[in-house]
């Protein structure tokens, strides 16, 4: 229902614009700005509708399966994944299934609990995979300690340490089905926690892509990959406050972040270059140019912020180039802004070195920052998402605007440079009609 609600507010927008659009023509005194940046505004308004349809698309769980049914289910936060439980308090026994997806026919997808923090180090763990032998779908237990994690030691099988009263694995599809890429397994458990204590279960999750003999190898390591953790209460049903506000800060530094260095900052230095040379709007182009440009930086310091402060709440992630590039684009933007306060006049000898360098950083920034809102997207795991596809739209549609404007200016150029170069040799007049005194 909501994704449906969102889908009819986006429609309802859509269609308050036309009535809109004479209104504005009308009143905004420089007609050209709307007639240049609309369709791009336009194409802006699609990008943004896309975050909330995504986030309520990958949200989903089932109570029930082909054998068993449970009293709650939940849908976690990486890998569209979910579970599915029932929790008998008069034994503190829980009936688990965990619904998860291979990336690979060789692959594996594992599912278990760590019984003192919510990592991967110290899980026990549930991992299925094609037979080596046979090819058929076996489920092993495993222990995953810290020399595993170093990649030091390969992964074995060993019992576990825990209650493990039952556990078994099964396709979707029953026994016609095979392992592939996007096939999805069901793993079930019965664990026996431990009686009059909190009933907050650290649940770890993974998959992978190849298995050596029996040996799971190493998970890949984008963002959706390193998250897949959740501390649950299993009575009921919530899931730990911290974790939640890790994943909603994450989307909130993407979603700032894209808009900012990604949108808002390009659209500046589109105003700047194309909308100058236009007479009948005076110096408005000016403010425009820096009224955008500052709002772009003040939002992009906030959403440069946001991503520190991830860096502190998860020092075992590393997105090295992802981190490079942020701070190499924040820098080069706060450069930008504080030349500002140094613009020489235009009579200024030192006005041209100026401009040079605001040009060389100004553009520096601007395709830094698209580049690491693409890098983005691949830390995120949304490499091949609806929201990548809206951005692209968006980038496009301003790059054609661009592409357009640039060839207009040099029509207009190499128009004005004849017409000059006619005057200069006397076969024009100063209205732009020829002379005829030429032919004499």
């Amino acid at each position: 229902m909501q994704s449906n609600s969102n889908t009819f507010n986006f429609i309802k927008m859509i269609q308050n614009i036309p009535p809109l659009i004479p209104f504005i023509h009308h009143n905004f005194h420089h007609s050209q700005f709307f007639t240049i940046m609309f369709p791009f505004f336009f194409s802006f308004l699609i990008f943004l509708s896309f975050f909330p349809f995504t986030i309520v698309f990958s949200s989903h769980c089932t109570t029930s399966t082909s054998t068993k049914k449970f009293d709650k289910c939940m849908p976690l936060p990486s890998q569209e994944a979910s579970i599915a439980w029932t929790f008998h308090p008069h034994n503190a026994t829980l009936d688990i299934v965990f619904f998860g997806s291979f990336i690979s026919p060789s692959g594996w997808v594992g599912f278990g609990t760590n019984p003192s923090s919510a990592e991967m180090t110290g899980t026990r763990a549930l991992i299925a995979f094609p037979d080596p032998n046979s090819g058929q779908l076996v489920l092993l237990p495993y222990i995953i300690d810290p020399s595993v994690k170093l990649q030091k030691n390969p992964l074995l099988s060993k019992p576990l340490d825990i209650h493990l009263l039952a556990s078994s694995s099964t396709l979707y599809g029953g026994k016609m089905a095979t392992i592939h890429n996007g096939a999805t397994i069901q793993i079930y458990a019965t664990l026996k926690l431990v009686p009059n204590r909190t009933k907050n279960v650290h649940f770890v999750w993974n998959r992978g892509i190849y298995v050596q003999g029996y040996s799971p190898t190493i998970h890949p390591t984008n963002i959706n990959d390193l998250s897949s953790v959740a501390t649950i209460d299993v009575l009921s049903g919530s899931q730990a406050i911290c974790r939640n506000n890790f994943l909603t800060l994450k989307d909130v530094h993407g979603v700032i972040n894209a808009i900012s260095w990604g949108v808002i900052l390009p659209v500046g230095a589109v105003t700047a270059r194309y909308l100058r040379h236009i007479e009948s709007l005076g110096p408005a182009w000016f403010y425009a140019h820096a009224g955008i440009q500052l709002s772009g930086i003040l939002l992009g310091t906030v959403g440069f912020a946001i991503g520190i402060r991830l860096g502190q709440l998860s020092p075992g992630r590393v997105y090295g180039l992802h981190r490079k590039l942020g701070i190499a684009t924040f820098i080069l933007g706060m450069l930008q802004t504080l030349a500002l306060f140094f613009r020489p006049k235009t009579t200024n000898k030192f006005r041209r070195y100026w401009k040079s360098y605001h040009h060389l950083v100004g553009y520096a920034c601007v395709v830094l920052g698209v580049v690491n809102v693409f890098q983005g997207f691949e830390v995120m795991g949304e490499g091949r998402s609806y929201v990548k596809l809206a951005y692209c739209l968006c980038l496009s549609t301003l790059i054609g605007i661009s592409v357009a404007l640039e060839v207009n200016s040099w029509v207009v150029f190499c128009r004005k440079a004849k017409e000059e170069k006619l005057r200069r040799e006397g076969l024009i007049g100063s209205s732009g009609k020829f002379s005829g005194s030429s032919h004499g």
